[in-house]
């Protein structure tokens, strides 16, 4: 059952708003961005969130999050994005994924004011051994372990498939092959993919996260103090903005990340308790009527990652009156809709959707337009607007 708060229609308010504004054009709503930041802070159990830049991909967003109080650093999804940060003033940057970008992590290693600011992520033996080969000077260099946050029941894997390290043993000795070749090892991370990001959709899932949940902490609080032991840590970090509410409350973690909850896409509207609202939107104009009871707008096909399926496909707001069709879904160049509404639409009107997912759809646009109720009161460059495109 959805938690997602219901609020008056916005299509309306939107295009008023925007009506100077060519469209395609994507606008966060900044009332409801700063209501999310609060709801997540207020989930978080007073830990400190770090924030998923991936899920926002704006720099002015994400520097306005993480001016509020309850969030400190960023989960950056690139060491050259990293870099990006650091070079701009920023430290406690966090890089979440491996990287055997030599060239990069070789920019890391020349600057001591960029290593004190970047902790790049490591998961294999193997990848320690190629820093350590390719990279000159790559001792000082501040890593993390990746920890396999996965649960396992049997044969069965239930969780997305990341870091090869799951027991004690096994991150240990990732932790001293780090050491002996220079490395510092500064934290570690567990990223519960199928908590945070499974929609509590029937009995059997909340049982499979209550059940997750369970198994991750004690081997989570196992692995830490286990590597407490050899390395003096500065973070331990879980969680994703579904599962914000279960994580915080394990002691082992010093941080949590989030992001994807700022602007609240449709992935999250079928999350148990977790009170958010739609802060992200786009728009594309009507521009052809094939039918009396169908209208087409330009552009759309804005597609999320993931698994393949209807979850994937960016959904026009209800008040519209009008869904997608099957045979076609959202398009390249053009995406057609049905509905009785569809008589009421004229060419030029806009048609809102959202997005599946959260900072992807700022790789569509240069800007975002930022509205404060029925106002436009800037816009925000995305990651693209500043000419950074890192994958």
């Amino acid at each position: 059952m959805s938690r997602r708060r219901q609020h008056a229609p916005v299509a309306q308010r939107l295009s008023q708003a925007t009506a100077g504004l060519p469209a395609p054009l994507a606008v966060v709503d900044l009332r409801a961005f700063d209501r999310n930041a609060e709801a997540l802070v207020a989930r978080a159990h007073g830990k400190p969130i770090r924030i998923a830049t991936k899920s926002l991909r704006s720099r002015p967003l994400i520097e306005r999050a993480l001016d509020r109080d309850g969030f400190d650093g960023l989960m950056c999804y690139s060491v050259r994005e990293a870099l990006w940060w650091a070079r701009a003033g920023l430290t406690n940057l966090m890089v979440a994924y491996p990287s055997v970008d030599v060239a990069a992590l070789t920019e890391l290693a020349a600057d001591p004011a960029l290593r004190s600011a970047v902790c790049v992520m490591v998961d294999d033996v193997e990848l320690v051994d190629l820093i350590a080969r390719e990279v000159p000077g790559h001792r000082g260099l501040r890593v993390a372990v990746d920890v396999d946050a996965s649960l396992r029941l049997g044969p069965t894997h239930l969780g997305v498939r990341r870091s090869p390290l799951r027991e004690v043993a096994e991150v240990e000795s990732v932790v001293r092959r780090a050491q002996e070749h220079g490395l510092v090892v500064a934290g570690l991370m567990f990223y519960d993919a199928q908590i945070a990001g499974l929609p509590d959709s029937s009995p059997a899932v909340r049982q499979v996260k209550a059940r997750s949940d369970a198994q991750l902490r004690a081997r989570r609080g196992t692995v830490v103090a286990a590597v407490q032991q050899l390395a003096d840590l500065d973070f331990v970090n879980g969680g994703g903005t579904g599962s914000l509410h279960v994580t915080g409350i394990d002691p082992a973690l010093t941080e949590l990340a989030a992001g994807s909850g700022l602007y609240a896409p449709t992935l999250f509207d079928s999350y148990d308790g977790l009170a958010l609202e739609p802060a992200a939107f786009f728009a594309c104009p009507v521009v052809r009527r094939p039918a009396d009871d169908i209208v087409t707008v330009y552009s759309g096909g804005y597609i999320a990652s993931g698994p393949p399926g209807w979850s994937r496909v960016p959904q026009p707001l209800a008040e519209h009156g009008l869904r997608l069709l099957r045979a076609e879904g959202t398009g390249e160049v053009q995406t057609p809709l049905r509905g009785a509404a569809a008589a009421r639409v004229g060419l030029g009107d806009r048609i809102w959707f959202r997005h599946a997912k959260a900072g992807e759809l700022a790789e569509r646009f240069t800007d975002l337009v930022l509205v404060d109720g029925a106002e436009v009161v800037g816009q925000a460059a995305t990651y693209r607007g500043e000419g950074q495109c890192f994958g």
